[in-house]
């Protein structure tokens, strides 16, 4: 059977009634072969199809059957002791590929990917699930949730927050394209898809229920901000102003999106420095 068959039918198993108490070796070396292709980038999470990102049901099945048929037991990484149902992911092959994390406060759960010439700068964290393309820079005091989908040459700036979307298994996780920059302080929540090549101001929230006012097409979106834009946090008049308890009006927040200029291209390259 392939490993999607596998985990299709250890779901079902779950379905009608499996417990952790009751999984047996091989229902366990099946969940441990399918976080391992998770670790080589060899399933995902979500993948793009026709110029749109779907989920992988049957990925984010597996990642729950892993919290659902295992046990949590007292776990020991780093000289630090914890209790979880997973353990933390193993580091060796990440120097093969480039890739450096620095120590303590550096955390990558099992059942993350990071691609080649990655840097993960302390305290940060990279959850099961999630697929962080080569060359990405992951900052300081980041968090990249569960399933989230991060691409090639990104840029997260310190304290940026990619949220998790693990359920409903039939929804797509954050995407943030390849090329992306996001400023220090920026939130992208809730399936949100930055496009390629974009810039984001820092401090901006990136979520399905805020507006996205693209100037470059004159139109207003949601739960996506095009590719090669620059947005940045702006507020507009809420219609809660009208409200007599509110004196001097109210605002929502909102994102405004315009054309990437050469001067903002060029003020957020990379540090060819940090890869040497």
């Amino acid at each position: 059977m392939s490993l999607e068959a596998d985990i299709d039918d250890l779901w079902q198993r779950k379905q009608d009634g499996l417990t952790a108490a009751e999984a047996t070796d091989d229902h366990l070396a099946v969940l441990d072969e399918f976080l391992a292709a998770l670790e080589a980038g060899e399933v995902r999470a979500a993948e793009q199809s026709g110029g749109e990102w779907e989920a992988n049901a049957w990925v984010k099945q597996g990642i729950l059957l892993n919290f659902g048929l295992r046990e949590t037991v007292a776990r020991e990484y780093g000289g630090v002791d914890y209790h979880d149902v997973l353990p933390l992911r193993e580091t060796e092959d990440l120097g093969e590929r480039g890739t450096r994390n620095t120590p303590d406060g550096t955390t990558i759960r099992r059942g993350a990917y990071l691609g080649e010439d990655c840097i993960m700068m302390s305290p940060s964290f990279v959850n099961v699930g999630a697929y962080v393309g080569d060359g990405t820079l992951v900052d300081s005091c980041d968090t990249v949730g569960s399933c989230a989908q991060i691409g090639e040459n990104v840029k997260l700036g310190a304290n940026t927050l990619i949220g998790g979307v693990l359920e409903p298994v039939e929804n797509a996780p954050v995407i943030v394209e390849d090329e992306v920059s996001l400023g220090a302080g920026c939130r992208v929540t809730s399936g949100f898809v930055v496009g390629e090549g974009s810039i984001v101001g820092e401090n901006t929230l990136l979520t399905p229920r805020i507006p996205v006012y693209d100037l470059v097409e004159d139109e207003v979106l949601y739960g996506e901000l095009p590719p090669e834009r620059r947005a940045f946090q702006r507020f507009v008049d809420s219609s809660v102003g009208e409200n007599d308890l509110i004196p001097g009006g109210a605002y929502k927040p909102a994102v405004v999106a315009t054309d990437v200029e050469q001067e903002t291209l060029e003020a957020t390259e990379r540090e060819d420095a940090l890869r040497e």
